[in-house]
């Protein structure tokens, strides 16, 4: 399994951000696919999945404010955030759950993690 992130950057606050993850190496149609953050010296933090129909959950941290999306035909994952701000500065993962395919939001669940794409919003 391989997931690599992309897209992000040194962003204005006020900004957006346009996030890409790549899979391979498992049936990625079939897979529920997860986006998480981890900001300096806080906890991992789970934002957003998308299940194989196209369905998602997102945390209220990204409520009205995001879009997870997927292009199966890519396997590639999305996640776009807007009205970044300090709050949001953090490294951006997507992750899976090889084993079962399904909903994963921890390092424990999730076991494939891509190798996280830097966020940095500026004020």
């Amino acid at each position: 399994v391989q997931l690599v992130e992309s897209g992000g950057g040194l962003v204005q606050s006020g900004g957006s951000v346009r996030l890409s993850c790549v899979a391979s190496g498992f049936f990625f149609s079939e897979a529920a696919m997860t986006w998480a953050r981890q900001a300096p010296g806080k906890p991992l933090e789970w934002l957003s999945t998308i299940f194989r129909d196209g369905t998602s959950l997102s945390a209220n941290t990204m409520e009205g404010r995001s879009r997870i999306s997927r292009d199966n035909a890519k396997n590639t994952v999305y996640l776009e955030v807007n009205f970044l701000d300090d709050e949001d500065t953090a490294v951006y993962y997507c992750a899976t759950n090889k084993v079962n395919l399904k909903q994963c939001r921890t390092r424990a669940d999730c076991s494939s993690w891509g190798q996280g794409t830097q966020v940095t919003v500026s004020s």
